[in-house]
């Protein structure tokens, strides 16, 4: 990825948020809220699935938010689904595309129409335990520290730069379920701090590196 700057430190017109959820929409949520402060300086214009009936669907309709589902089965290939997906999400015109629990992979359509664009949050201090099972897989390594990586995607599997990581104990007691909700909590805030300084001061993707502001 070449260097390019994002963003704008004008705060005058709201940033247009484009939310992809797949279960329950707690990150959404988080955003949500935070974008209902005017200071915040962004606004979630619409919220996308790959599923019907999601708590995250009843989050943004609660919240007036425009909704769309775009389920893969429904298409003939891969192609087709990414083809829809990236011309539903382009029409919002949004400044940033926020994956916030999103379970499928994006085409390479998708990640060119919104490079430098499309974020994801992942639940592990990456590069360390990609995929699915991120908590699991540091208890079972021992880890002392786990956390949530705020990063940029790109055509791997949790591989794009880093925006924000935090960290989060591993206790000794600590079980899948207690350490996926600590690192939940702290991811949530994390989102919410790093989505509100992009939107607000710009940021930067130099090759691996992201700068903020």
């Amino acid at each position: 990825m070449t260097s390019r700057n994002y963003g704008s430190s004008s705060a005058a017109v709201p940033k247009k948020l484009v939310v992809l959820v797949s279960g329950s929409g707690s990150n959404l949520q988080a955003l949500l809220d935070a974008c209902r402060e005017p200071e915040y300086g962004a606004a979630v214009v619409a919220v996308g699935a790959d599923r019907d009936g999601t708590l995250g669907l009843e989050r943004a309709a609660a919240a007036g938010v425009p909704t769309f589902v775009r389920k893969v089965r429904d298409y003939s290939d891969r192609e087709q689904w990414d083809a829809d997906l990236t011309e539903t999400v382009a029409s919002f015109e949004p400044d940033l595309v926020v994956s916030a629990g999103f379970l499928k992979l994006c085409g390479p359509r998708f990640l060119s129409a919104f490079p430098g664009r499309y974020i994801n949050t992942h639940n592990s201090l990456l590069p360390a335990f990609p995929g699915m099972n991120g908590p699991g897989e540091a208890l079972a390594a021992g880890v002392k520290l786990a956390g949530a990586t705020l990063f940029i995607c790109d055509s791997g599997v949790d591989t794009g730069p880093i925006i924000a990581q935090t960290a989060v104990p591993v206790e000794d007691d600590d079980t899948v379920d207690t350490l996926t909700e600590r690192i939940k909590e702290a991811e949530r805030g994390q989102l919410v701090t790093a989505v509100g300084r992009m939107v607000r001061d710009g940021w930067a993707v130099d090759g691996r590196r992201v700068r903020l502001g």
